[in-house]
């Protein structure tokens, strides 16, 4: 198969010819229609996640149609379209048997525990829990982002957050996790002020409902912007992004007894954040991680989104294919993007 593979943290990808995968006991393979360019994958190539070794394959945000299947599983699965939350459970820990498959205590996550979905195939284990079947009606493109930025924004707002209709909702960084979140709020019901650095981040936030913006890039205090946008703060903010800084003002621009939403990955190599922990504790304020999205929340997700609810076709705003991910890849150094939104990979098919 082709592949987009990476033997150096941070140098060049290549597209490549490699092995094509075999399915597991009780896994499968699945041929890949789209996968997202998400900022995990930059985490990755750049070296910091400790769990992914050399030479690899990125991607885990994907929809495709299962193509093998191992012995063991037990829904038959070969022919289906599917996708899959980024954090795949065991199935047999602790953590998978009282639901709480985002947490598993032996996850595997394709594009970083193993070769991921830049590739014409991957391979999935423990199929019958954690692949999700896709209506007809959603196409390939949307339904990549449903495995890591929409499904991750839906559990980082709705469970996580515990939003509720009138609330303000602040969310610092809008790329395709921070406007997938701003999505969800504004479809729940709640007040959206969202935050970027980027004049075209903000303008595609307000396109989808955002009711105030504050440009980092333009005020010297963004937590300071949002209290006063909000009269007195958000009830919920999350850190959509990922750096020391968005971390903190986040939680500063919580009114007393607000909640903040970590999103984004925090790399130990950017820093650690100073937390204002006297205003944690002054304040009753709560902060709260989220990881993911489990397989068996996806029914209720898939729902809103054939209801019209949820959109996520309006985040894809760039298509490209796997000739052109490596340089789509190394283009996210740049800390503000040229085209807002998600950029979705579709790899050629290994039939034509």
């Amino acid at each position: 198969m082709k592949a987009i593979v990476y033997e150096e943290f941070g140098h060049h990808p290549a597209l490549r010819s490699v092995p094509d995968p075999a399915p597991a006991p009780g896994g499968v393979v699945i041929e890949v229609d789209a996968t997202g360019l998400c900022r995990s994958d930059w985490h990755a190539w750049r070296g910091h996640d400790p769990d992914v070794k050399l030479p690899h394959v990125g991607g885990h945000e994907f929809a495709g149609t299962v193509v093998a299947a191992g012995s063991g599983s037990g829904l038959p699965w070969v022919g289906r379209r599917v996708t899959v939350p980024f954090v795949c459970g065991c199935g047999a820990c602790a953590q998978c048997v009282t639901g709480n498959q985002q947490v598993c205590e032996q996850q595997t996550q394709p594009g970083f525990s193993h070769w991921g979905s830049f590739a014409q195939y991957v391979a999935i284990d423990n199929a019958d829990g954690n692949l999700v079947p896709l209506p007809d009606s959603l196409k390939a493109p949307a339904a990549a982002a449903l495995g890591c930025r929409f499904g991750t924004a839906y559990r980082a707002v709705i469970r996580q957050g515990r939003v509720t209709p009138g609330e303000w909702v602040a969310v610092h960084g809008c790329g395709g996790v921070g406007l997938s979140a701003v999505m969800v709020a504004v479809a729940s019901g709640a007040r959206v002020v969202a935050v970027d650095i980027s004049a075209a981040a903000l303008k595609v936030a307000g396109d989808l409902g955002a009711e105030a913006t504050v440009d980092v890039s333009s005020v010297d205090d963004a937590a300071a912007g949002v209290v006063e946008v909000t009269h007195g703060g958000a009830h919920l903010s999350l850190d959509c992004l990922g750096d020391p800084r968005t971390c903190c003002a986040s939680v500063r621009s919580l009114r007393r007894r607000g909640r903040h939403v970590q999103v984004g990955l925090l790399p130990s190599d950017e820093g650690t954040p100073a937390i204002p922990m006297d205003r944690v504790v002054a304040h009753e304020l709560e902060v709260l991680g989220s990881h993911g999205i489990q397989a068996h929340e996806y029914p209720g997700l898939l729902g809103l989104v054939e209801s019209g609810v949820f959109k996520p076709e309006l985040l894809v705003r760039r298509t490209i294919d796997l000739s052109e991910a490596p340089a789509a890849l190394m283009e996210m150094d740049i800390p503000v993007p040229a085209t807002p939104g998600v950029t979705v990979i579709k790899p050629e098919s290994p039939k034509s």
